[in-house]
């Protein structure tokens, strides 16, 4: 085993924990936790979801609407698929897949919040102070599914936290063949020597 291949295994092993550990707080969580709407993460999907809207406003206004989520849902989930059949990274597949699993858990206030319509949206105002600007009011309006706003919300969230525990077994299974790999490279090259 190698300078490199140890600093790259340990690497790997320490992002892993760090997912771990942030992943707790979310599993934690729920719908109405502060934990996802607060977490940097929200930063970092927020711009995906807006951009979703522009993406599928050509398909009308319920998928133009629609998409913000969509688009939350399809970039973490086409990074877990590339990394896993055209990059053939399994653990590259397993991080994405906490990402994933995160964006199930962050969609999810803004549905519980669909009836409601509290929550302070992008450009400072609640769906109460613009009528028609709460993507998931709208959503649900349309399909007749308002008041399931909360049941909703909470399959979303419950969902993240499958793919979440499914990453960090999955994650920790491919750490582990690793340290296996490269256990049975040293005493190869070990046993080369002697």
């Amino acid at each position: 085993m190698n300078g490199n291949q140890k600093t790259y295994f340990w690497g790997r092993v320490l992002l892993y924990l760090f997912l771990i550990g942030w992943g707790l707080r979310f599993l934690a969580g729920n719908p109405n936790a502060d934990v996802v709407l607060k977490s940097f993460m929200h930063m970092v999907n927020l711009p995906i979801h807006e951009a979703g809207h522009i993406v599928f406003s050509p398909l009308g206004r319920f998928m133009g609407v629609l998409g913000g989520t969509l688009m939350q849902i399809i970039i973490p989930l086409a990074f877990v698929l590339t990394f896993l059949i055209g990059e053939r990274n399994k653990y590259g597949s397993a991080v994405s897949l906490w990402w994933l699993a995160q964006n199930f858990m962050d969609i999810s206030p803004y549905i519980g919040d669909a009836r409601a319509q509290r929550l302070l949206l992008l450009g400072g105002v609640t769906g109460r102070d613009a009528p028609g600007y709460h993507d998931w009011n709208n959503i649900l309006s349309q399909l007749g599914w308002l008041q399931h706003d909360h049941l909703i919300a909470s399959i979303s969230y419950d969902i993240g936290r499958i793919l979440m525990v499914s990453m960090f077994v999955w994650g920790g299974y491919v750490l582990l063949k690793q340290y296996k790999a490269l256990r049975m490279s040293k005493q190869e090259a070990s046993e080369d020597e002697s």
